[in-house]
């Protein structure tokens, strides 16, 4: 009975969530079609914004990924890659491609320790674009050192292997110009590159992967970034921006010790800092989430590389659990301390432990005679509907907002694959919680093997 009570309660949040997000969604929509983000790209009113882009083993993409990022629609920005000790030709290309040389005096205004900085390297022709070559300390360390170097008080954090739209930055700015006072982070939504036509560090046809590792994550970021996410920010109770891209005033982030390094989980720990800091403090704020700024990232397309990611979030997800346990139950810090970090907990960090006890309870009561085996029958296929009609409601989500999936192929494609998630995957996203647990409890902090494949590899696939 426990079991089948988690999964309704579980299931009742959930869409409780999602109807948050239909709530939002007509402003969203407005808000997409009718802004006049082409004025605002040329103001001199819009704040200059500092992209930190860390980057480790990716020469496959970097380049691409940086010539994206110097032609988007935004008056004042710089670039700064961050090469985090790479063992490849990462730091090589860029200086090949841009003609870079190594700055004698710097200008390295922050103060937040990190590993040591080798050089940073830079080319007046191209005056935003500066590269820093630092020893290995991973991500957030990366970020660190980003932070150390930029020149201005907005920093957006970009993946190595994602590319933006080109009004992206400007229609997150555009947000953050509404309330600039108490706006602090604003995170982006983050769709799957993979099967889309990709020319000139940009997607030029929108289309759906076509291998099944891919295609099944792209089910998965809809109903987490538009089911889910604009629920949160709905409320104020979003706990992660995608460290994928994200944007945040820089005296906040430096005020609450940068980002943690050391273990993955560092988008969400930046978060729950800050909603830590502004509460404590008894500053008013705000963590919003930004549907229509897109950024397309390679998602992982084979067993290996997709299993170390979820273990990697498993670990991370755990640690700041642990860490901010604190928090939970704390009427101090409001929504999140009384909605998000205990819903976090009870059904995202111990989903796996509830959902294995209970299957194995009921499979147990139906072999004792204990229960009929209809009943076991109903309960899987009422946690199968639930499930899947939360999936379906964030592609109408897409539908309503913003159909960039054009195909009436592709809308038959991901109901497909909204139900085909739940045969398989679905059960390996649960074992690759409980590994990544199982990691943390013995010290594992292996980031895990990412391999990359170029953008145009990507667009002769598609």
């Amino acid at each position: 009975m426990v079991a089948i009570y988690y999964v309704m309660i579980v299931n009742v949040l959930y869409f409780t969530i999602m109807g948050l997000s239909y709530r939002s969604i007509s402003t969203i929509s407005r808000r997409t079609k009718y802004s006049s983000y082409n004025t605002l790209s040329g103001s001199e009113l819009v704040p200059p914004v500092s992209l930190l882009v860390p980057a480790y083993n990716e020469e496959l993409t970097i380049i691409e990924n940086v010539y994206c990022l110097m032609t988007l629609n935004y008056p004042t920005y710089e670039v700064i890659v961050i090469n985090d000790g790479s063992s490849d030709q990462t730091l090589s290309v860029l200086i090949s491609e841009f003609k870079l040389e190594r700055m004698a005096n710097p200008d390295i205004r922050g103060t937040i320790e990190t590993q040591n900085v080798r050089g940073i390297y830079h080319n007046s022709d191209y005056p935003h674009l500066f590269i820093i070559d630092k020893e290995n300390g991973g991500k957030a360390d990366s970020l660190n050192a980003g932070i150390n170097l930029s020149h201005y008080p907005l920093i957006s954090s970009i993946d190595a292997d994602s590319l933006l739209e080109k009004d992206a930055l400007i229609r997150m700015a555009r947000m953050y110009m509404e309330n600039p006072e108490e706006t602090v982070a604003i995170g982006g939504d983050v769709r799957i590159a993979n099967g889309c036509l990709i020319e000139n560090g940009a997607v030029q046809k929108v289309s759906l992967p076509r291998k099944i590792w891919p295609m099944f994550q792209s089910i998965e970021y809809l109903k987490a970034f538009l089911g889910g996410r604009i629920g949160w920010s709905r409320m104020n109770g979003l706990i992660i921006v995608s460290g994928a891209f994200g944007l945040f005033r820089k005296d906040y982030v430096i005020a609450v010790g940068g980002y943690r390094g050391g273990y993955p989980g560092e988008d969400m720990n930046i978060i729950i800092k800050l909603h830590r800091y502004m509460l404590s403090h008894k500053l008013p704020y705000k963590v919003a989430f930004c549907p229509e700024a897109v950024c397309w990232t390679q998602a992982p397309d084979s067993y290996k590389i997709i299993s170390n990611q979820r273990k990697r979030w498993g670990r991370g997800n755990l640690k700041n659990m642990i860490e901010n346990r604190g928090m939970l139950f704390n009427p101090k810090y409001k929504v999140m301390g009384m909605i998000t970090m205990p819903y976090n907990v009870l059904f995202e960090t111990l989903n796996p432990y509830f959902r294995i006890t209970g299957l194995l309870a009921l499979i147990g009561y139906t072999l004792l005679d204990m229960t009929h085996w209809r009943i076991l029958l109903t309960f899987f296929l009422l946690n199968f509907l639930s499930g899947y009609l939360l999936s379906v409601g964030a592609i109408v989500l897409e539908e309503i907002a913003f159909r960039r999936y054009k195909k009436l192929s592709d809308l038959w494609k991901m109901l497909l694959f909204s139900a085909l998630k739940f045969v398989g995957y679905h059960q390996l996203g649960v074992l690759w919680r409980v590994q990544g647990h199982i990691q943390y409890l013995r010290k594992n902090n292996s980031w895990g093997t990412m391999t990359r494949q170029s953008w145009k590899e990507e667009s002769k696939a598609a």
